[in-house]
């Protein structure tokens, strides 16, 4: 149903906002308030479900090449059971991206856009996205080769204008509570990495699909490396105050003065935020339309663009009650919930493959 080929490196740069659109404005404050000192390194160990993620859909993968997991669930689980699995995860994919849309709104017009009404700002980037999910994979794969590169520099020229104010001696006592308190901070973050599960959706449209594993790694330690870059900044610059902050990078921009002239580059923030989120929403958007189309075995997935739309808004609305409720689901329970489906189930269904694989083997089929 879908003809369109991305490349690895594709599929790479559709994965790497996937994580970090909304790991960037909050991950700083969420682990600063377990790590303290140490939260520089609790994305190092968080990247650590990404990498199982990304192995977990290639392991799967490479058993049956041509399908996602939606298809594989039935293969594994027999119909009646992967049938319902299949369901649990674009019920999955439907929930989490339409909280991925109310952070969207959230920040946009709590930022912002303080006067404009929410369902606005939500139904704009759902409309917004649902035209590049109709044109297909290859369109969301050119879109993140052209907007990623961007969001990458405009996040290194706030960076590189923050270095007159950063204080090293912020990050001071190193390990004062051993290696604990920095996987404590890793907890949250690492429910956002697993998110690179949903390259089980991108690897059958992947032309050079060897290259898959090598480029799905590096999009994890790019976005690794990002988060340690942000944490350290936001660190030297707050120091203790960094978890009582609710986007440090946002106030972080804030601060940026150079000969009172060039300042108020709050701009640049909201540009990563809407680029990144644009590409976020896109992804998750057009796996649940795909999904739902093998689920269906409908021969297109094109006609479910719109009327999954609308339901991708109203889920948004519906996400919480409030932005406070929302920011302490993200930072307690929701990490837990996308580990528990999109790393936990699937190695359940990797181990059951290869036991059943080798029973064949054992019994000559």
């Amino acid at each position: 149903m879908e003809k369109g080929k991305i490349s690895a490196l594709q599929m790479a740069m559709l994965t790497n906002p996937t994580i970090l659109a909304t790991a960037i404005l909050s991950a700083p404050a969420i682990t600063a308030k377990l790590a303290e000192h140490d939260m520089w390194l609790s994305p190092v160990w968080a990247s650590l479900a990404g990498i199982a993620a990304v192995y977990l859909a290639w392991g799967l993968n490479k058993l049956y090449p041509a399908e996602s997991i939606i298809d594989i669930s039935v293969r594994i689980a027999g119909r009646a059971a992967g049938k319902l699995l299949g369901f649990v995860y674009l019920f999955f994919y439907l929930h989490v991206n339409g909280i991925i849309v109310r952070e969207y709104g959230e920040f946009v017009v709590g930022s912002f856009l303080t006067k404009t009404p929410l369902g606005i700002v939500i139904a704009s980037i759902v409309a917004v996205s649902a035209f590049a999910v109709y044109g297909g994979v290859e369109v969301l794969g050119r879109c993140a080769q052209i907007m990623v590169p961007v969001v990458v520099l405009l996040f290194i020229v706030i960076i590189i204008l923050l270095f007159p104010d950063l204080n090293p001696e912020n990050m001071l006592p190193f390990m004062e509570k051993g290696i604990k308190s920095s996987f404590m901070g890793a907890l949250v973050p690492q429910g956002w990495f697993s998110e690179y599960f949903v390259m089980t959706f991108l690897l059958p449209l992947v032309a050079d699909r060897a290259k898959a594993p090598k480029w799905g790694v590096i999009s994890a330690m790019s976005v690794m490396f990002i988060l340690v870059i942000g944490n350290i900044t936001t660190l030297m610059l707050f120091g203790d105050i960094t978890g009582t902050l609710t986007y440090p990078v946002l106030i972080a921009a804030r601060y940026i003065s150079l000969a009172d002239f060039f300042e108020h580059v709050e701009s640049i923030v909201m540009a990563i935020w809407v680029t990144g989120m644009f590409i976020k929403i896109s992804v998750f958007y057009y796996i649940l339309a795909l999904g739902t189309a093998q689920w269906l075995k409908l021969s297109d997935f094109r006609p479910l663009v719109l009327p999954l739309g609308l339901c991708l808004a109203s889920f948004g609305v519906w996400a919480a009650p409030n932005s406070e409720k929302l920011l302490h689901d993200l930072g307690t329970t929701i990490p837990f919930y996308l580990s528990a489906v999109q790393v936990v189930i699937p190695l359940l269904l990797l181990l059951i493959a290869l036991l059943k694989q080798k029973l064949r083997r054992q019994n000559g089929g």
